[in-house]
């Protein structure tokens, strides 16, 4: 939970927002299905980023970079960016897309750019109220849970 993020220098006000960079695929020019948590990247570009989600119904693929261990930058150390419409491979699931470079209008509330769209909110802005990392439970299709929620200030 952020308090006060920004972007642009002006205050995000929305109730929901991604710290995700998205890129929308050409629906004639995917092979494959990405999976979440995997590496991808970009040959030509020399790219990498790891995927958060694969929208399959929208040919969005949700996905951030990092530099641990350098991957993804340059002799500088500069974040290489995906950009154009060279094909990214997902490494553990081979599967292949070509960013949709025409697509220069909303698609399921992502603003899209040439293909690309940057995150909702600048990176290392707002107060970190919470964090709470929780490891994945398995679930039953037929089981039904009670949740409750307390949020104190």
């Amino acid at each position: 939970m952020l308090r006060d993020p920004t972007k642009s220098s002006s205050a995000v006000t929305s109730t929901t927002a991604r710290l995700t960079k998205a890129i929308k695929i050409s629906s004639s020019l995917i092979s494959g299905t990405f999976t979440v948590d995997e590496e991808i990247n970009q040959a030509t570009t020399g790219a990498v980023g790891k995927v958060v989600e694969w929208d399959s119904i929208n040919n969005i693929l949700y996905y951030i970079q990092t530099r641990h261990n350098d991957a993804g930058v340059d002799s500088n150390g500069d974040q290489t960016a995906f950009s154009g419409a060279n094909v990214i491979t997902g490494q553990s699931s081979s599967a292949t897309g070509t960013p949709d470079t025409s697509a220069s209008s909303p698609v399921n509330n992502v603003i899209f750019a040439s293909g690309y769209s940057v995150p909702e909110i600048d990176h290392d802005t707002g107060d970190v109220l919470y964090v709470e990392n929780r490891t994945p439970i398995s679930r039953a299709v037929d089981q039904t849970e009670n949740i409750k929620l307390i949020i104190e200030f």
